[in-house]
């Protein structure tokens, strides 16, 4: 490759999930150490891009206004046409979707990586044999198109990381009333995937109560659709702190950094929770945490591998949601105490 082909920039096409935004960070990571002199723009949905703009060796985030499913094909087709000039030399392709590479085609970037999946020869020149087996979990499909051409895994893939800003940190700090010597724990009700993702309110409830009595700050982070859930823990659980549709997705980011543990469904703010160090207490029912594990070496797992789950549904085809109603909010508190102590 030429000395200007090197240098030239690369566009990835992001996915749509802040957790899987997040996982994406380890094929920056990987991307870079090949060549840090390489700029890396991404393409991502507006929700998405405060996350964009935290990711280390990302040049700049490039939103793409389309709602969840929608096809968006002159806004896709205009975006490529604008890109154009950039001169990239590469693009890669995370979803396996049709018109998530119109984009790449439309800017008429020479090689244009991802895996087989809908109907797009042509628009993906570079197509990747999809293998479950081996591709076992998000992060590695997603590093597994960092090199030009198919080749194995590496053995050990970085875990993704968050840029945190220490001074906006303070200062949320004392906005919201929050002692910076004092440990904060952090409680994740949400899951935008459904409901067969949350653990049961009462349950978060719980963990709040005990903490709370140990002296120990708690706060209850998520978006606005969380509110009714944020309130209910709060009112179950006098002295949380609700911060749910208080913060913007930024704030989330530097306010998980404070926090000593946090309580989570299998949700985004899991991911980013553990990409900026903070020790993730992990609570799975209709999905699994083999496929999308917290990426970070400290965190606790709470799942009971019943015969019925991993399901992968939004609701429980069942109707009972045991695989989340049964996990003890004791067990969750003792991971939580432990990471408090240690």
């Amino acid at each position: 490759m030429s000395a200007a082909a090197d240098a030239a920039p690369l566009l990835i096409v992001g996915p749509s999930w802040v957790g899987d935004m997040v996982m994406a960070q380890s094929l920056c990571q990987l991307l870079h150490a090949d060549n840090p002199h390489r700029p890396l723009d991404i393409i991502a949905p507006p929700w998405s891009l405060p996350i964009v703009a935290r990711m280390p060796h990302v040049r700049q985030g490039i939103g793409l206004d389309v709602k969840h499913g929608e096809a968006g094909l002159r806004v896709r087709r205009n975006l490529g046409h604008a890109l154009r000039k950039q001169g990239y030399a590469r693009a890669i392709v995370l979803p396996r979707s049709a018109k998530a590479a119109l984009v790449p085609w439309h800017a008429n970037i020479p090689q244009r990586s991802g895996f087989r999946g809908e109907f797009r020869f042509g628009l993906i020149n570079d197509m990747r044999v999809f293998d479950k087996t081996l591709l076992d979990q998000t992060v590695k499909r997603f590093a597994a198109l960092a090199p030009a051409t198919q080749q194995p895994l590496p053995a050990q893939l970085p875990h993704p990381v968050l840029h945190i800003d220490s001074a906006a940190r303070e200062q949320l700090l004392v906005d919201f009333a929050l002692s910076a010597t004092t440990p904060i724990v952090g409680l994740l009700p949400g899951a935008e995937y459904g409901p067969a993702k949350c653990w049961p309110l009462p349950h978060f409830a719980a963990v709040a109560r005990s903490l709370i009595a140990a002296g120990v700050q708690v706060c209850v982070f998520g978006g606005p659709k969380d509110r009714n859930a944020g309130a209910a823990i709060v009112a179950a659980a006098p002295g949380a702190h609700n911060l749910v549709g208080e913060t913007t997705l930024a704030d989330v980011v530097d306010l998980l950094s404070a926090c000593t543990a946090v309580v989570s469904n299998d949700s985004g703010l899991m991911h980013v929770a553990a990409a900026v160090g903070t020790h993730v207490v992990a609570v799975y029912g209709s999905s699994s945490p083999a496929f999308t594990p917290p990426l970070t070496d400290t965190a606790d797992i709470h799942t009971l591998n019943l015969s019925c789950s991993p399901c992968f549904e939004r609701n429980c085809p069942l109707g009972h949601l045991d695989c989340l109603n049964n996990i003890a909010p004791q067990a969750v508190l003792a991971s939580v105490n432990a990471a408090l102590s240690g």
